[in-house]
């Protein structure tokens, strides 16, 4: 079988030499004026019958039946069948198209016209090879269906899967109304820096890099938060950045090391009204993504039309697992509580903490349809504003759909000597061996005590939302190129 491989591989070779030798290196041209594409002539038809259009793609299926052939073209929007005729495009021509194969990429120039079987076809007056593939695509009619293999050769995927393609048509029609959505609002997109030397905002382990020029070790950025407050401070009142952060954590269906974050900040308002714009922004890209407000994935219907669910985390623990939080008063209560029903913990763990894991363990699978969970913990939310009446909780909100966490939102804390503390504090929890706590960002304190007004804020995982779009799996599946083991490593 290998050697039959290596056989159509130096043949191929062997094509493209004789090309070069006869003066025709399909290699040195340069550029093709595409008039149409596929989808364009077919939802077209009765307007461009007759007329000459000119397509490009690549050669999917050929058959040669002697002065005459068909071959299927595919370009970015689909597919088209040309009519390729030795006495139409020329003796020579033809004797070149013959030895086309599958995989080449071709410009095809003709008349739009229907085959005796209603086939809506291109009658070629030329063809030129616009690039000779050396290689053997996927066998047609199973496609490449190794998953692995779709993942590391994305180029293949796309080309032998239609559907793949349309996910990613979807994943920039998601993000680009993502940006109109918020354009609409008044918000002005920025940009912040994704090397830094304090890799705040979150709750992850970050990458190191070292910055030879300053001598300096620098980290890739996990969240986008200081740096946008920062210009929350400088008076640029809505501002957004959608970017790549970068998290040194594990691999799985929804998480990958490198994702697309998308994270604002609006002066003058609060968690509800992060509430409201979350509300209206998914119906807004459900709508303008998938036609609808209601999206189906996973084989939940999933109905945005509805105002969402607003619960908070206690009285969520409470409808789900009938457990009172309200009823625990001290840390020691809540390990208690943890040891009675199994649920892990470390030594370091206060009350919230528990809380937070109860919830997760309880609550979370049951959140289908679009929920607000609201009011976590102070342990876990050291950027957010405390509740007034409750200083242990804080106005912070969860989005959830589907069982998973969609965005994380706060009235946030623009107290700088309460954000001291809440600093101390997590580099208290760094020096008991917490690898995701926060370290003090002086710069960032600064520029609080400088004055921020009050703001709401809130972060979108995009990647996440592309795949409840497109009822997509696993986050692998909306990312281009996921993050894989070197070849031969994925066993060490």
């Amino acid at each position: 079988m290998a050697e039959d491989l290596n056989q159509l591989l130096k043949v191929r070779r062997e094509k493209l030499a004789n090309l070069q030798e006869a003066g025709k290196n399909p290699f040195e041209i340069t550029r093709c004026d595409v008039t149409h594409h596929s989808m364009e002539i077919k939802e077209n038809y009765d307007a461009l019958e007759g007329q000459v259009v000119t397509v490009a793609g690549r050669i999917m299926f050929k058959r040669v039946m002697g002065k005459a052939s068909f071959c299927n073209v595919q370009d970015l929007q689909g597919n088209i069948q040309a009519y390729v005729a030795r006495d139409n495009i020329g003796e020579d021509s033809y004797k070149d198209f013959k030895k086309y194969d599958v995989g080449d990429i071709v410009s095809i120039t003709g008349e739009v016209f229907k085959t005796k079987t209603e086939e809506i076809s291109i009658h070629a007056s030329e063809v030129v090879l616009l690039s000779k593939s050396l290689q053997i695509l996927p066998e047609k009619f199973h496609g490449l269906t190794d998953t692995d293999m779709r993942y590391r050769q994305r180029y293949v995927d796309l080309i032998m899967n239609q559907e793949v393609r349309e996910t990613f048509v979807k994943r920039s029609k998601v993000i680009r109304s993502v940006r109109n959505y918020l354009d609409g609002q008044g918000f002005m997109e920025v940009e912040t820096p994704i090397l830094v030397q304090n890799a705040g905002g979150a709750a992850a382990r970050p990458f190191d890099t070292h910055y030879n020029a300053l001598g300096e070790d620098l980290h890739l950025r996990i969240s986008l938060e200081l740096y946008l407050k920062r210009l929350i401070v400088g008076g640029l009142e809505k501002v957004y950045e959608i970017g790549r952060v970068f998290r040194n954590e594990g691999l799985d269906t929804r998480h990958n090391p490198e994702f697309t974050l998308m994270e604002l900040y609006q002066a003058y308002t609060d968690y509800h009204g992060m509430m409201d714009l979350t509300e209206n922004l998914y119906r807004y890209v459900a709508k303008e993504v998938t036609g609808s407000e209601i999206i189906h994935y996973g084989g939940h219907e999933m109905d945005l039309s509805k105002p969402f669910e607003r619960i908070t985390m206690v009285d969520a623990l409470k409808k789900y697992a009938d457990i009172d939080f309200n009823e625990i008063k001290t840390t020691e209560e809540a390990k208690s509580l943890a040891d009675k029903l199994h649920i892990e913990y470390e030594d370091r763990h206060e009350k919230g903490d528990i809380l937070n894991l109860l919830f997760e363990e309880y609550v979370e699978e049951h959140l289908i349809q679009p929920t607000f969970v609201m009011d976590h913990p102070i342990e876990i939310s050291p950027l957010t504003k405390k509740k007034p009446d409750n200083p242990d909780y804080v106005e912070r909100f969860e989005f959830f759909m589907n069982g998973w966490e969609m965005a994380n939102a706060y009235s946030e804390l623009n107290d700088p000597i309460d954000q001291r503390a809440r600093f101390e504090a997590q580099e208290a929890l760094i020096a008991k061996g917490d690898k995701e706590a926060n370290h003090i960002d002086e710069d960032f304190l600064n520029a609080l005590s400088i004055g921020m007004p009050p703001t709401g804020g809130i972060g979108f995982g995009i990647d996440r939302m592309v795949m409840m779009m497109t009822d997509s799996p696993a986050i692998r599946d909306v990312l281009l190129f996921p993050t894989m083991k070197t070849l031969g490593k994925e066993n060490q």
